[in-house]
């Protein structure tokens, strides 16, 4: 550093020696402990001596926040630079519609120029009122004539910068995202998995230093620490001396920081934006430094770059944005959130902003807050805004505070009883409305365990850490009986997790689509918590729109944002009756999220769905949820269509039976609504039914062999085939495809043999009585039996396929039951059950109905219930094979077993004839062709015969008689069938 110049040495030149001296008393001379300290009142210097003023924060620090309100009073600038995003700029005029605490995000979906699995890409800045960058904003907002600047890299450069794919990893506590307790709880994960911006972040990078400090401070964390050493002594500290400090505090953070290259260059790619971007609006503005003011984080304020000041050098290139779309808005935080996001201790953020209300009432230090913000006084912001102190043209250089502030023993603050005494009550009352057995005695014992463990540490005020300490050694036993351990109640008694709120108007306009047509629900949707809404669309048919809006956002948002709890919407029902539980409040940054992607929810739900259906990853079983979806919730044709025909070309290029079950299910739903619902099916259903035929059967000898495939999926390509084979024939599919399939299948497997010999049973080259037969030999034979719960698993899952087989499957299991001894049924019974359970679970309720169908329903029947299998039926399929065919005379046995009947019936239409001779031939149809010329006439007119009547005698005559007496109707009829 240069340090030429008489006022340059002499503003720093005492500490500057004393700082040699110790150097040299520590170290025994001049070494690398001498240049850092050095270093760091070099450091100070230059920045004290900007002529742009910087004002060095802490994020969240009440004692920053204090002293910014103080300075914006005094000095009055007209241009705020602050370090923050660039391109947030235009979402700061709506932090006014909000309840704070909220997080400035900005949103792409779709990536341009960084790795598609990075998206989607989310940067997200927290906002507190006891933060300084809050009042900087206000005041700059609501002050005439006060220009904001944004100078950090914008959003699009956060990525670009970012070196997550560099191979040094980055440290956990430096990670925004991480929690300090591992798992992060549901307010803790409000952000997300979003970028932090890292706006005054101040922490040792440097591990070893910062546990040196928790030792010797005598301190559990970070943020304790911060809050015994940094925040009390500033508290009331005046404007210079603050500046020196965090000076000071952010050189020595960054000249201690460890040798992150990666991490290092960004900081410094950062300090270099900003000042390129404050030299380029102050050239372009002509504004003099001295009427500005320059808030950034005090490890960015003792920077060393060349690029520093208003008079650095100008070597740093901005590099373009990429082609990415960002889009912005304002999402709900909360203290736990930030906690999150920055590594704090747990309650920190609460503490703080306790803290921060104390020390207002203090100092009497009147805050700036946006006008029509969530909370503030009128009266407030008037005085506000009224506030206006004259200051001098130019003040004079600060002088040296830093020696007297290192120098000042620590300030031990009197004891205040009340407050404490205060504490100690509440605590107790809260433990108690949560299940603890705490008692006055209790209160006592916080109370002096509190200011014992202040003393250990030095301090003769207990702080709200001391006090959390002290109540979980006196309160806390060995289990929680509540929800809430005490040190959670701590947290809420020094006010709790607050969670903020995005105003109507801040909105993305989806959001407030949703709300608007959720009107009239009549209920307080953005408040936080759960609510009941009972619609009634029975009663109230304009409901019937905010139902759908319910499905669609239950469709949308994450599990318990809309849940419903009576009614349901499948393919072709409505409920005319609905009851949900809504937390639209809570999940509030899931729906602004989703005004990112679209103005409307039908628009979101539409790009859903086609990503779904187009995404590299999807499946026929996908791309067929996607179309129930578009049936079920936006009610598309045009958009089901489309997706239907793409999920012909997705199962034509699949070679894998995994979806098969999923697909099976959703076809046949989908085959099912269209027939009720439709006058015709879809052509690409029918379609689909057809390359589905065709691929199964492909499919299905690789898929019995192959034992990836399990037994559940090769079930589903057969009840595909089943099931669709009438609609698949009838559009010119070949049955023999599905026959020689079936006979090239050789499977190794015993439950898929089952399901094999099912499906012979079905296609009818197996009949039932050899199934029984096969069914007996594997249980006579001893070397199968430990297999048998196999079987009899490919047996249950062939009822999906062929449903007809209940019986025989009951008969199966009863007969193994009947059979076998003990000593061999016992072993293999839990497998029997495992099997069942896991691989058939959904359809054992048939075979349970089926059992119950067979079995007595009462037990004193069970004695004398024979089996119906043990009957020894003859097989009707074997007995019509051995047979030969008789007459058919199916109907005509029923006549004269019931003249009455049929006399009753001819009466009724005329007949007078009366009852034919038991012995006369049965008449044939050739004698209505006599009976009835000139019907038979018209028949062949129609046919184009013109060939008269032959005579003909005697009985009537066959069919290849009528062939000879006919020849022109005979050659008619031949010509229709080629034709067909």
């Amino acid at each position: 550093m240069n340090r030429t110049g008489g006022t340059h040495d002499s503003t720093f030149a005492a500490l500057r020696g004393q700082l040699q001296e110790a150097a040299a008393t520590f170290a025994g001379g001049p070494d690398a402990l001498e240049s850092i300290l050095l270093g760091m009142v070099d450091d100070v210097d230059r920045a004290v001596r900007e002529p742009l003023e910087i004002f060095p924060v802490c994020h969240h620090s009440p004692a920053s926040a204090l002293a910014m309100a103080r300075r914006l009073r005094e000095k009055q600038p007209k241009v705020v630079y602050l370090e923050l995003c660039e391109d947030m700029a235009p979402l700061l005029t709506e932090l006014r519609n909000c309840r704070l605490p909220v997080a400035v995000q900005a949103f792409a979906g779709d990536v341009d120029g960084f790795p598609q699995e990075w998206a989607p890409l989310s940067v997200v800045a927290p906002i507190t009122e006891a933060s300084a960058e809050y009042q900087a904003i206000a005041y700059a907002l609501d002050t005439p004539g006060v220009e904001l600047v944004l100078v950090d890299r914008s959003s699009d450069h956060v990525f670009q910068w970012d070196p997550r794919n560099e191979p040094t990893a980055k440290d956990t506590d430096d990670d925004p995202g991480a929690s300090p307790d591992g798992a992060p709880e549901a307010e803790a994960a409000l952000h997300g998995e979003a970028v932090g911006v890292e706006i005054g972040d101040l922490r040792p990078r440097f591990a070893e230093l910062e546990e040196h400090l928790l030792r010797h401070g005598k301190v559990r964390h970070w943020s304790e620490w911060w809050h015994q050493y940094v925040e009390v002594p500033l508290g009331d500290g005046d404007h210079d001396t603050y500046r020196q400090v965090m000076f000071l505090i952010g050189s020595l953070f960054r000249r201690l920081a460890p040798g992150d290259g990666a991490r290092v260059r960004v900081d410094e790619d950062r300090e270099r934006y900003m000042w390129t971007r404050m030299r380029e609006h102050l050239a372009a503005t002509g504004t003099d430094p001295e009427d500005c003011l320059y808030v950034c984080g005090a490890f960015h304020a003792a920077s060393r770059v060349e690029e520093f000041g208003v008079h650095g050098a100008d070597t740093f290139e901005i590099s373009p944005r990429t082609a990415t779309t960002w889009q912005y808005g304002l999402i709900p935080s909360s203290h736990a959130a930030i906690e999150a996001q920055f590594g704090l201790a747990p309650g920190s953020v609460s503490i703080a902003s306790t803290e921060w209300t104390k020390a207002l009432k203090r100092t009497r230090v009147q805050p700036y807050r946006l006008a029509g913000q969530a909370g503030a006084k009128k009266s407030a912001a008037k005085k506000t805004r009224g506030a206006q102190v004259a200051v001098p043209a130019q003040e004079p250089p600060a002088a040296d505070r830093l020696s007297g502030f290192l120098r000042r023993p620590p300030v031990l603050d009197a004891l205040d009883e009340a407050e404490l005494l205060g504490w100690s009550v509440d605590i107790v009352r809260a433990a108690r409305r949560n299940g603890y057995l705490a008692s006055t005695a209790d209160a006592i014992a916080v109370f002096e365990t509190s200011i014992l463990l202040a003393g250990m540490r030095d301090r003769a005020k207990p702080t709200p850490y001391d006090f959390q300490d002290a109540a979980v050694t006196c309160i806390e036993k060995d289990t929680v009986p509540g929800r809430r351990d005490v040190r959670h109640l701590v947290e809420i008694m020094m006010g709790g997790d607050r969670i903020g709120q995005v105003g109507y108007e801040a909105l993305p306009p989806l959001a407030r689509d949703v709300y608007d047509r959720l009107a009239p629900l009549e209920l307080k949707l953005q408040q936080r918590g759960v609510q009941r809404a009972l619609l009634d669309m029975a009663s109230r048919p304009e409901l019937r729109a905010c139902s759908d809006v319910l499905w669609m956002l239950r469709r949308l948002l994450p599990h318990g944002a809309a849940r419903p709890i009576m009614g349901e919407r499948r393919l072709g029902e409505r409920s005319i009756q609905e009851s949900w539980d809504l937390a639209l409040g809570t999940h509030q940054r899931a729906l602004i999220e989703l005004g990112y992607e679209g103005v409307s929810l039908e628009q979101v739900l539409e790009q859903r769905l086609r990503q779904e259906a187009y995404g590299p990853r999807a499946t026929a079983a996908t791309v067929l949820a996607a179309v129930e979806d578009a049936v079920l919730y936006l009610g598309s044709r045009r958009l089901a269509d489309e997706l239907g025909t793409h999920a012909l070309k997705v199962l034509a290029a699949e070679r894998s039976v995994d979806g098969a079950p999923e697909v099976l299910r959703r076809v046949r739903a989908l085959l099912a609504y269209y027939r009720t619902s439709e006058p015709v099916l879809p052509s690409w259903i029918e379609s689909f039914a057809k390359t589905g035929y065709a691929h199964y059967c492909t499919l299905l000898p690789t898929a019995f062999r192959d034992e990836d495939a399990t037994v559940g999926q090769v079930a589903a390509m057969l009840g595909f085939l089943f099931s669709m084979e009438g609609l698949a024939l009838s559009l010119g599919c070949d049955r023999t495809q599905l026959e020689l399939a079936v006979a090239q299948s050789h499977p190794d497997d015993p439950s898929k043999t089952a399901l094999l010999w099912a499906a012979q049973v079905q296609l009818g080259t197996l009949s039932r009585a050899e199934l029984r037969a096969r069914c007996e030999a594997l249980l006579d034979n001893p070397l199968v039996v430990p297999a048998y719960p196999r079987y009899l698993s490919g047996f249950v899952h062939a009822l999906e396929p062929v449903p007809g087989l209940a019986d025989v499957v009951v008969e199966a299991v009863s007969n193994a039951f009947g059979r076998l001894p003990d000593a061999v049924l016992l072993p293999w019974l839990p497998l029997l059950i495992t099997t069942l359970r896991s691989g058939a679970a959904d359809l054992a309720p048939l075979l349970i109905r089926e059992a119950g169908r067979i079995f007595p329903g009462r037990l004193e029947a069970l004695d004398a219930w024979v089996p119906p299998w043990r009957l020894q039926q003859p097989d009707p399929c074997a007995v019509r094979r051995a047979q030969p065919a008789a007459p058919d005379r199916r109907g005509a046995s029923l006549l004269p077993a019931h003249p009455a009947t049929c006399d009753a019936v001819a009466g009724l239409l005329g007949c007078t004839e009366g009852w034919s001779e038991p012995d006369a031939p049965a008449p044939t149809g050739v004698g209505l062709l006599a009976a009835h010329p000139v019907t038979c006439d018209a028949v062949a007119d129609l046919l184009g015969c013109d060939g008269a009547w032959a005579a003909t005698a005697g009985p009537s005559p066959s069919g290849a008689a009528l062939t000879t007496l006919h020849p022109t109707t005979a050659s008619a009829l031949e010509s229709l069938l080629a034709g067909a």
